[in-house]
């Protein structure tokens, strides 16, 4: 994979919050290649969120970005100070769905008056609003909403609140961006709707030729949708794979806990597997492995110095001091293997 569309390296985000500057953000090294699904995964807090938010300048006011760089066609978005450095990205060139739609939607102007709304600004006011209107009515028949002139006239509480995500992705691809940020866009709903979803996102990246990146904390979704999976943990990306290598080879603690945690790997009548401690005080400065403290095959080494990557495969990286060659052999979890088992059946 060579065609990167979002390169980011040493980034470092802090903010100052009562009085401290707490880092949420850890010298983050990711490749973000275009036309791919890449899933964030991590436990909340871990800094999923706040590291998708430097790539539109969603960052809140007492967040900074001291060091490192977010390289996008030939610009560093970590050096943008200003809204008029951002107008032409956010939203135009980077869009984002949020997790819950009614904090995304106007209660006071219709569907329709809003997608329309994304298009005459993308255009920069020069599209009339009748082919505004035609073009917001595809965008609502796209995203699997029935009866488009009917629903372009409506306000966001006559929808459901599986509707109301799909007008928020409307929203969004009407913006034509080529990169879509989706923060847990489906924690919100039950899983037949969150079926559908994710269907509807399939769609839309094959049609529009979107890169997706997908913020998520649930390893089903994450098997569903992604191409790729970046795991973080305490500010920092700590394994990179396809998501097989993911899945059926993972090389982190962390990982093999976050796996080992999924109720599917569970066996009747015995307590379901969960992570022992709690992630780090991000407040404080973490020394070694961020994870150490909570895993069971932490090595001397972990609580003392921070582990490089180490290269798996040509797309497989993670950082723990168990791939250095002078590591004592540790086993994956018996419930790694049952999805190894799975993946064959």
């Amino acid at each position: 994979m060579e065609d990167k569309i979002l390169e980011i390296k040493d980034l470092v985000v802090k903010f100052s919050l009562r009085g401290k500057v707490l880092t949420a953000i850890r010298n983050v090294e990711l490749d973000i290649y275009r036309g791919e699904t890449l899933a964030i995964v991590g436990e909340s807090g871990s800094g999923k969120s706040v590291l998708t938010k430097t790539f539109n300048g969603l960052l809140e006011n007492n967040g900074f970005i001291p060091e490192g760089s977010i390289m996008y066609e030939g610009k560093d978005l970590a050096k943008f100070k200003t809204e008029k450095e951002w107008l032409p990205i956010r939203g135009h060139e980077i869009a984002m769905i949020m997790q819950e739609p009614m904090t995304s939607l106007n209660p006071l102007k219709t569907i329709g008056e809003q997608i329309q709304e994304s298009i005459i600004i993308r255009e920069y006011g020069k599209i009339s609003k009748e082919d505004a209107k035609k073009e917001a009515l595809t965008y609502l028949s796209d995203v699997g909403i029935s009866n488009p002139e009917k629903r372009y006239g409506q306000y966001p509480h006559e929808f459901s609140g599986g509707m109301r995500q799909r007008v928020v992705i409307a929203i969004a691809i009407a913006c034509r961006p080529k990169i879509l940020i989706c923060d847990e866009p489906t924690t919100a709903l039950d899983v037949t709707i969150q079926a559908q979803i994710l269907r509807v996102l399939k769609d839309m990246k094959k049609k529009y030729n979107l890169t997706i990146v997908f913020i998520t904390h649930d390893l089903g979704v994450v098997a569903s949708v992604a191409d790729r999976v970046a795991i973080m943990y305490g500010g920092d990306i700590i394994e990179v794979g396809t998501a097989n290598e993911i899945f059926f080879e993972p090389k982190h603690p962390y990982t093999w806990a976050l796996l080992s945690s999924m109720p599917q790997l569970g066996t009747k009548g015995e307590k379901l597997y969960s992570i022992q401690g709690t992630p780090p005080n991000l407040y404080q400065e973490i020394k070694g492995d961020a994870f150490a403290p909570r895993n069971p095959h932490a090595l001397k080494i972990d609580f003392e110095i921070r582990p490089p990557y180490f290269k798996v495969s040509e797309t497989h990286k993670a950082k723990t001091w168990l791939l250095d060659e002078r590591a004592p052999k540790v086993e994956m979890p018996e419930e790694i293997k049952k999805l190894k088992e799975l993946k064959h059946l």
